[in-house]
C-alpha cells in the first residue's frame, strides 16, 4: 500500500526553476514513486489531479506553494516531504548570501540603476523576473540607459507599446517581453542554438521562428550576423511593430548584415505591410516569414515572402527566390512512413513551430482545434482535451503559469503525450525538440522512453513524428539527440513544415516524402 502525503505553504514563492529541480530531485529519492513542489495555478493544480494527488484548492493562488509526494509507505512518505523542505530552503540560500558583511567585498547592487551606476560599461538588462514587477524593472533599466532582453512576460499591449516608444526615443532596444531568443554579436540571450557568424540577419517576433531559421541555416552551412528578438506581440496592431522597424534601422546600417528574414506568428495586415516598407528601405534583399498568414502583404521591390519558416531559411542561405519547399539538408529526410490512420496530435513547445505545422496540416485537412488557433472558430474549448485533429503550444501563457516553460520543464506535455497514445481516435502524435542554450539538458534522454511506450501501446496504430530544432554546435548534441529519438521509433526531420507533411502522410492523408 502506497502513502501519499499533500502540504500547502501558504503565501510561499519560489520560482518554477527552483521547483522544477526540487521536484526532480525529489522524485530520485529511495521509495518516492511521485513527487512534486508547485505553485497553485489552475494547470497546475490540474495536473496533480490527474497525478491521483487530491489537493483542497480552496482559495489557494499562484503565491501559494503545494508539496505532493507518493511513496512506498509512510515513512518514505515523510522522509522525502523533510527533504523537499531542506531542498528548497537551500535553494533559497544562494552563493550571493551575505556578501559585502565583512568580507571585504561590495554588496551586490539592489536595483538596475545602481548596477548601471556603478559599472559605466553595462549596456544591457535580461529580465526576467514575476510578470507583476515587470513594468517597473523595464522603466528602471531604459531610465539607466540599458538596452533590454525580457524574458518574462506581464505588460498589457498598451503598455508594452508606450515602453517600447520610449526605448526608441532612447535609441534602446527593448527585446520583448515575452521574448524568448536573441543572437546579438554572437552572444545568445534566453533560448538560442549555437550557430556561425555569418551574413544573414534576422529579426523575430517569435523565440522558436528564430531558432528553427538559424538552426537550418546552420545545417545549409550559412551563418547570422545578428537575431532581434521583439516579442511575440510586436507585429499586433496595439504596439505596430516598433521594435521590429526599430531592429531593421539597425541591422540596415551594419556592414555585416548583407540580406534579412523577418519572422513572426500571423501578424496584423496594417503592421505586416508597415514591416514590408521598413524591409525595402534598407536597401537590402528581404523575405517576410509568417507563417499560418493566407495573404501576404503588398510586397515592394526587393522584398519576398515565405509561407514557411523552412522556404525563409533556404532563401537566406541561397540569396535567391524563395523555392516552393522542402527541406534546406536533404540528408534530415527519411523514408516515407507506414500509415497509421487516424486524428493528428500535435504537442509542442515552440508556438511558431505549432503555427506553421497547422497551417500545413490545415491545408489538407481543414479544421485543426488548437490553443492558438489559425481561426477563432477553431479554438479548444479545453486546452486539455483534443478535438479531432488538435494542436495544442506548451508555452503558451495559460499553460505556464507557475511553471517552467515546457523546453526546460516538458512534464505537463510528457503527461499529454501518454494520454494521447491511450486514445484510440490518435493515428499520429507530432512533437517538437527544440535543442541549444537554455533547454534542457538532454530531452531525447526524456522524451525517447516515453515515445517506445507510447508506440508500444499503439501496438502498430500508432506513429510518432518529431521535428528536431537544432545545430550541430549545441550542447546536447544533434546527432546523439536524433539518434535517441529514431531509436525509440520515431520519424525525426529539421523542420517543423517537413515534420507536418510526414505526418500526413503517416496518417494516411499525403502521399511520399515529406
Amino acid at each position: 500500500m502506497t502513502a501519499s502525503r499533500v502540504e500547502v505553504r501558504r503565501g510561499t514563492y519560489h520560482d518554477s526553476v527552483t521547483l522544477m529541480q526540487v521536484s526532480r530531485q525529489a522524485e530520485e529519492l529511495p521509495g518516492v514513486e511521485a513527487a512534486a513542489a508547485v505553485a497553485a495555478t489552475p494547470v497546475n493544480l490540474e495536473l496533480l489531479a490527474r497525478q491521483g494527488f487530491t489537493v483542497n484548492a480552496g482559495e489557494l493562488g499562484p503565491s501559494d506553494l503545494v508539496l505532493c509526494v507518493r511513496a512506498a509507505d509512510e515513512e518514505a512518505a515523510a522522509r522525502a516531504l523533510e527533504q523537499v523542505e531542506a531542498l528548497l530552503a537551500g535553494a533559497g540560500r544562494g552563493p550571493g548570501s551575505g556578501a559585502g558583511s565583512g568580507s571585504g567585498q561590495l554588496a551586490a547592487p539592489r536595483s538596475l540603476r545602481a548596477a548601471a551606476r556603478r559599472d559605466p560599461d553595462l549596456n544591457l538588462a535580461v529580465l526576467s523576473v514575476p510578470g507583476r514587477h515587470l513594468h517597473y524593472e523595464v522603466a528602471g533599466a531604459l531610465q539607466a540607459g540599458l538596452h533590454v532582453f525580457c524574458f518574462s512576460d506581464g505588460l498589457d499591449p498598451a503598455t508594452e507599446a508606450a515602453r517600447k516608444r520610449d526605448a526608441a526615443r532612447r535609441g534602446l532596444l527593448l527585446m520583448g517581453p515575452d521574448c524568448g531568443t536573441a543572437i546579438i554579436d554572437g552572444v545568445g540571450l534566453g533560448f538560442a542554438n549555437a550557430v556561425p557568424r555569418g551574413p544573414v540577419g534576422i529579426v523575430g517576433a517569435s523565440g522558436t521562428g528564430i531558432q528553427e531559421v538559424t538552426c537550418l541555416l546552420d545545417a545549409a552551412g550559412a551563418g547570422i550576423s545578428h537575431a532581434i528578438g521583439v516579442g511575440g506581440r510586436d507585429l499586433s496592431p496595439e504596439v505596430g511593430g516598433i521594435m521590429t522597424l526599430r531592429a531593421l534601422v539597425l541591422l540596415a546600417a551594419d556592414d555585416a548584415t548583407e540580406r534579412l528574414v523577418i519572422i513572426s506568428k500571423p501578424p496584423d495586415p496594417r503592421v505586416a505591410r508597415l514591416v514590408a516598407d521598413a524591409a525595402a528601405a534598407t536597401g537590402k534583399p528581404a523575405v517576410l516569414a509568417f507563417p499560418g498568414l493566407g495573404d501576404p502583404p503588398p510586397l515592394p521591390d526587393g522584398v519576398s515572402f515565405a509561407a514557411s519558416l523552412e522556404a525563409a531559411a533556404a532563401w537566406a542561405a541561397g540569396g535567391g527566390s524563395v523555392p516552393s519547399g522542402g527541406a534546406v539538408d536533404s540528408r534530415s529526410r527519411p523514408d516515407p512512413p507506414a500509415v497509421t490512420p487516424g486524428a493528428i496530435r500535435g504537442l509542442f513547445c515552440g508556438g511558431t513551430l505549432c503555427y506553421e505545422a497547422m497551417a500545413v496540416v490545415a491545408r489538407v485537412v481543414g479544421r485543426v482545434a488548437s490553443n492558438i488557433p489559425l481561426r477563432s472558430e477553431w479554438r479548444l474549448a479545453d486546452p486539455h482535451r483534443s478535438e479531432g485533429h488538435t494542436f495544442v503550444d506548451f508555452g503558451d501563457d495559460a499553460l505556464t503559469e507557475g511553471r517552467a516553460h515546457p523546453m526546460i520543464d516538458p512534464g505537463l506535455r510528457n503527461e499529454r503525450l501518454r494520454r494521447e497514445a491511450a486514445d484510440p481516435e490518435t493515428g499520429v502524435v507530432l512533437l517538437d525538440v527544440v535543442l541549444g542554450y537554455g533547454a534542457h539538458p538532454d530531452p531525447a534522454g526524456e522524451l525517447a522512453p516515453l515515445i517506445e511506450g507510447a508506440l508500444a501501446e499503439g501496438a502498430g496504430g500508432l506513429s510518432v513524428v518529431v521535428s528536431l530544432c537544432g545545430a550541430a554546435g549545441d550542447p546536447q548534441g544533434l546527432d546523439g539527440q536524433a539518434a535517441a529519438l529514431r531509436a525509440a521509433g520515431a520519424l525525426v526531420t529539421r523542420s517543423s513544415a517537413a515534420a507536418a507533411r510526414l505526418a500526413l502522410a503517416a496518417a494516411g492523408l499525403g502521399k511520399g516524402r515529406p
